[in-house]
């Protein structure tokens, strides 16, 4: 029996391909997976110090400079009477300046003014109440008005308004008032007129502490008890420009005693 040998061999031949596939079909076994290295710890970071707020330069409150001070009233001549609001420092060009802060409520105005120029513009504190008596008393004296053109007078007055002095600006009420009985007012005569009573009537109602409206009447009451001007046709000369009348002016100028009645 020749072939059962290589028959025998064949069979063991063929059977080892199969155990191969069976040996490749089962999984391999895995390998241990290495565990992950552990983290280094992290160093903590240093806080940060939230940056400083800036410092803000808190403004010094003035109260007084100049003989001053905040909340009271003043006479401003070229505007006649206001109130200290405040007195505040302002960076202006490149230098600081302090300056009053000054509100006239009737004109709904405000105006600052330097604290070093109070002197120059003439800015002053509210007469004294023996200085409002002789203003009144001079409403009661007897008009004094030159014997020149209108024009030049008209210039006087507003100077004397403008002057922040109270009794000059009682002079300019006194001169330019007309009772019912006397002639009207020109247009420029009643502007003017108007103007110097508003100004007296608001000091003297400040100083007194009433309202305009009853410082206008104590006005009027001492404007009734200055004697009556008789001489109607006295402004008929208004138009008058000779040098003789501008002479005779010009002698009075100084001398309140030489005048003539006002009356058209």
């Amino acid at each position: 029996m020749p072939n059962k040998p290589v028959k025998t061999a064949a069979k063991a031949t063929v059977s080892k391909p199969a155990a191969a596939k069976t040996a490749a079909a089962k999984p391999a076994p895995k390998a241990p997976v290495a565990a992950a290295p552990a983290k280094a710890p992290v160093a903590a970071k240093p806080a940060v110090k939230p940056a400083a707020a800036p410092k803000v330069e808190e403004k010094k409150v003035v109260t007084q400079r100049q003989g001053f001070k905040a909340n009271e009233f003043v006479v401003y001549p070229a505007h006649g009477v206001g109130q200290i609001l405040a007195i505040e420092e302002q960076e202006i060009a490149g230098a600081k300046l302090e300056l009053f802060v000054i509100n006239f409520i009737k004109d709904k105005m405000t105006l600052r003014v330097p604290t070093a120029k109070v002197a120059n513009v003439g800015m002053r504190k509210l007469s004294e109440p023996a200085l409002v008596k002789k203003a009144l008393e001079t409403l009661k004296g007897r008009a004094r008005v030159k014997r020149t053109m209108w024009s030049r007078r008209a210039q006087e007055y507003e100077a004397k308004i403008n002057s922040g002095d109270i009794v000059a600006i009682a002079e300019v009420v006194r001169d330019l008032y007309r009772s019912e009985s006397q002639p009207e007012q020109s247009y420029s005569e009643r502007q003017l007129y108007e103007a110097a009573l508003d100004r007296l009537s608001r000091e003297i109602a400040v100083v007194q502490h009433s309202t305009e409206t009853e410082a206008i009447k104590e006005i009027e009451a001492q404007l009734a008890k200055s004697p009556r001007r008789t001489n109607a046709k006295a402004e008929a000369t208004e138009g008058e420009g000779d040098a003789d009348n501008e002479s005779d002016a010009d002698d009075t100028d100084g001398d309140d005693s030489t005048v003539a009645d006002e009356a058209a």
